[in-house]
């Protein structure tokens, strides 16, 4: 049985996400980040109930599919041996007498090796498309966090910034920026460990491609917002704030 230090948890996941929600109502009052993170902690709470659906499923399904391989594999094998001992009983002279029990001996393991394919993948499919439908929001909520960090330009607070009529507000001064920044950064993080969560439920290879790919662009976007922050202090002259 793997330790829980070698898993991702949903409860330590979820409590993070909750702490980052009061952390930036309590500096961000009323701004839509807040949301995003109440929305990322409600979907924390459906991938974890859903996963521990998914195992409780999987934990029957798999000894069916197993039974049901086990039959297939029996029923196969006695239909093959009753075919032959009929063919030997009528004890053909002609070779050719043998070719239509060989054409029905291959269909026979075509088909039964296509059940037992069928039948052994089914546990994994039946919870791919629920998880897939949980990353796809997943990955749409990265995209959101991106969305509001967009605009958030460092270099617009320099004093020699020239903005145009088409220039977007900027309401946040240099340490509400950097902290702005920090929290869509830790967001797209937590985003990721939640991807990860789905993955401790399947090992279904389209699920775990798809983990991958959230993963991939959470760390993308973070990178992103690294490098604003470190602009920003390098315009300010000073070290990030902890």
């Amino acid at each position: 049985m793997p330790s829980p230090l070698e898993k991702v948890q949903a409860a330590p996941v979820l409590a993070t996400v909750r702490r980052l929600e009061q952390r930036i109502e309590a500096r961000f009052p009323g701004r839509g980040l807040h949301r995003v993170a109440g929305e990322l902690a409600a979907l924390v709470e459906t991938v974890a109930s859903s996963t521990a659906t998914v195992r409780g499923r999987r934990s029957w399904l798999r000894p069916v599919s197993r039974f049901g391989i086990a039959a297939v594999l029996l029923v196969t094998g006695t239909v093959m041996v009753l075919a032959v001992r009929a063919a030997l009983a009528d004890a053909p002279d002609d070779g050719l007498a043998w070719i239509p029990l060989l054409e029905s001996a291959v269909n026979d393991l075509v088909f039964a090796a296509l059940a037992i394919w069928f039948l052994y993948s089914v546990p994994e499919r039946l919870q791919r498309s629920s998880l897939l439908a949980l990353l796809h929001r997943l990955r749409s909520m990265a995209h959101i966090v991106d969305m509001h960090q967009l605009t958030k330009d460092p270099e617009r607070l320099r004093s020699e910034f020239t903005p145009t009529d088409a220039s977007v507000p900027m309401d946040l001064d240099t340490d509400q920026l950097e902290h702005y920044l920090d929290y869509c950064s830790e967001l797209l993080s937590l985003i990721g460990k939640t991807a990860a969560l789905c993955a401790e439920a399947s090992r279904d290879p389209v699920v775990l491609d798809t983990v991958s790919t959230v993963e991939t662009l959470t760390v993308s976007l973070e990178r992103k917002i690294w490098q604003k922050i470190a602009v920003l202090n390098h315009h300010r002259g000073s070290s990030p704030a902890s």
